[in-house]
This record gives structure tokens, C-alpha cells and sequence, in this order.
């Protein structure tokens, strides 16, 4: 990931770009190529997918959580 400093005023200037951080992170969602990150509002912290250590293996199993809210409610009950 770089990171670019900028300014506006009195004229448009940039910085040369940096490494903010590396890593190896997913860099394309199929059904979203242009968003692979997202930024946290107070703009601190960014939500990545990690790329798995082994490309090779095919996914053989997928686990779904129904009603995963019910429990949820029940485990942390809302005041």
C-alpha cells in the first residue's frame, strides 16, 4: 500500500509516493475488482483479506451460519 501527500491550495502538488505498509493481501474480489480494502472512519485502520499461505489446495468445504443474529442476540443482550 502507498501513500501520497498532497495539497490544494494555493496550487494542486503531490509528493512522490511511499510505502505505507506490505503485505500479501488479496488484491481482487471477483465480484468487486476495483475495492479490495476498506478504511475505517476515523481513518486509521484498514480492513484487508490476507492471502492464504497455500494457493495450491482447492477449497473442498465451505461452512454456513444460519441464523447467526438470533445467537448473537442471545449471547449479548442489548440494554
Amino acid at each position: 500500500m502507498m501513500v501520497v501527500e498532497y495539497q490544494t491550495q494555493p496550487t494542486f502538488s503531490a509528493s512522490r509516493p511511499r510505502l505505507l505498509f506490505e503485505g500479501n493481501y488479496v488484491a481482487q474480489v471477483a465480484t468487486s475488482p476495483a475495492a479490495y480494502y476498506s478504511v475505517s472512519p476515523d481513518g486509521q485502520r484498514f480492513l484487508m483479506m490476507e492471502a492464504p499461505e497455500q494457493t495450491s489446495a482447492a477449497l473442498t468445504q465451505i461452512n454456513v451460519v444460519l441464523n447467526w443474529f438470533e445467537e448473537l442476540k442471545q449471547k449479548v443482550p442489548v440494554k
